[in-house]
C-alpha cells in the first residue's frame, strides 16, 4: 500500500479531529442542501457523459471483498461494464499521480483517505456529493461542499500471531509494541514496508505520533533487529503468519480475522498502546468528461446495501446504524483502540519520515516485483 514520494499521510487528532486539514467548507448554493447529490461545478455539469456504460474503478480494497461488495451494484446496474484495477494503496496512489495529465480511472473506491488528500492537493478530484452523503459521519468525509471524497470505513494496525508456532518455540503471544522488541522474537516478525503499504505507513506514522520522533526511531531500531523482512503488502504479514512461515505479522485487523476464519491457528492482537489507522474512501476523478455512471457508482458506494456489506468486515463504518453489530474478532469498543494522530503534522513530515525509514531499514525489504 511505492516510492518515497510518500503517498500516505495519517488522520487527525482522534475521530473528532480527523479531517481538520481538509479545507474550509464552502457554502451550498442557494436552494441546495448540502449532501443532496451536488455535482461540483458548472464545468463538470457541462461535461457529463450520460451515454457511456463502461467504468474504470481504481481500488485498494482486498480482493476477497470486492466481488461480494459488488453484488448489489451489479444487480442494479447490470448494463455497466466495470474495469476493476486493484493494488496496494501506495501503488494505486502512485499510478493515479503518474496519470494526472491523462487520468485513466473514472472513480476511486476504497483508497486511503490520506491518499485522496494527496490527490486533492494535486487538483485531481472533482467535487461531487453522492446521494445520501448527509448520512455519513462528519469525520468520514471532506468538509467541502460538494465533497471531494467520502469515507466508507476505517482499518487499523493489528498483530497476527501463529499460536502453534509460538507454542513450539515456548513463546508467549506478544500483546503490545513493547513486547515485539523482546530478544526472543528475533527473526520471527514481518511487517509492511511503509513506502508501498498503507498499513505499513499508518503503523510507522502511528508510532511517531504515539511516542514522538526520537523515541519512535529508537523503538524502530530495536524492532528492526527482530524483523525478518519488510514486505510490500499490508495483507502479506498476516498470510505468512497463518502459514507459519514467520509466526508474527504486523498487519491489520480485517486480514488477521479472515485468516482465523479460514482455519489458520492465529490470534489477532490489537496492541495495548493503541493502533494506527486510516479511512477507506471514495472519490470522483477530474476529467474533461465525467461519466454519469461514475456518479451513480459513488451513490451506490455509500448506500445502505453497500454499508451492510462493509459492516460484515469492519468494526468502524462511515454511516452509523443502530442495528449494526461489531464483527467477530474486533475490540468491542473499537474507537478506543485507535491512537490519536495529527494529520497536519503527519502531512508536514511524511517525506522526511519515509526517507528516514528507508535509510535505516530498507536493507531488509523484499525485492520488488
Amino acid at each position: 500500500m511505492k516510492k518515497s514520494l510518500s503517498l500516505m499521510m495519517i488522520l487527525t487528532l482522534a475521530i473528532s479531529m480527523l479531517l481538520a486539514a481538509c479545507g474550509k467548507t464552502e457554502p451550498a448554493p442557494k436552494g441546495e442542501a448540502a449532501g443532496a447529490g451536488n455535482t461540483g461545478s458548472a464545468a463538470a455539469d457541462a461535461g457529463i457523459d450520460t451515454k457511456s456504460k463502461e467504468l474504470t474503478v481504481y481500488t485498494a480494497l482486498e480482493d476477497d471483498q470486492i466481488k461480494k461488495y459488488l453484488e448489489t451494484y451489479k444487480a442494479k446496474y447490470s448494463d455497466v461494464k466495470l474495469n476493476i484495477v486493484r493494488d496496494s494503496t501506495g501503488i494505486i496512489t502512485a499510478k493515479l499521480i503518474a496519470e494526472k495529465d491523462n487520468p485513466q480511472a473514472d472513480v476511486v473506491w476504497g483508497l486511503a483517505a490520506t491518499s485522496l488528500l494527496v490527490l486533492d492537493q494535486n487538483g485531481m478530484l472533482e467535487g461531487y456529493s453522492p446521494k445520501g452523503v448527509d448520512r455519513v459521519q462528519p469525520d468520514f468525509k471532506d468538509k467541502n461542499n460538494p465533497t471531494r471524497w467520502v469515507g466508507i470505513d476505517a482499518w487499523e494496525t493489528a498483530f497476527i500471531v501463529n499460536k502453534k508456532e509460538m507454542e513450539k518455540r515456548g513463546l508467549s503471544v506478544p500483546q503490545s509494541y513493547a513486547d515485539l522488541i523482546k530478544p526472543e522474537y528475533k527473526g520471527l516478525i514481518t511487517m509492511p514496508n511503509p513506502a508501498s503499504s498503507g498499513t505499513g505507513f499508518l503503523t510507522v506514522s502511528g508510532l511517531v505520533q504515539l511516542e514522538g520522533k526520537d523515541k519512535a526511531w529508537a523503538y524502530m531500531d530495536k524492532l528492526h533487529d527482530n524483523i525478518a523482512m519488510y514486505v510490500h503488502s499490508g495483507s502479506k504479514p498476516a498470510k505468512m503468519a497463518g502459514t507459519g512461515e514467520y509466526p508474527i505479522g504486523i498487519s491489520f485487523g480485517y486480514r488477521g480475522i479472515q485468516e482465523k476464519k479460514t482455519g489458520s491457528p492465529v490470534e489477532v492482537v490489537f496492541p495495548k498502546e493503541g493502533s494506527g489507522w486510516d479511512v477507506e474512501a471514495n472519490a470522483l476523478l477530474k476529467k474533461k468528461s465525467v461519466k454519469q455512471a461514475a456518479k451513480d457508482f459513488l451513490d451506490w458506494a455509500i448506500s445502505d446495501d453497500a454499508m451492510k456489506e462493509y459492516g460484515k468486515n469492519f468494526a468502524i463504518l462511515a454511516v452509523k446504524s443502530d442495528g449494526s453489530q461489531i464483527p467477530e474478532g474486533y475490540e468491542q469498543d473499537p474507537i478506543k483502540q485507535l491512537i490519536k494522530n495529527d494529520l497536519n503534522e503527519a502531512a508536514k513530515n511524511r517525506e522526511s519520515v519515509l526517507n528516514e525509514w528507508s535509510k535505516r531499514y530498507d536493507n531488509k525489504s523484499e525485492a520488488k516485483k
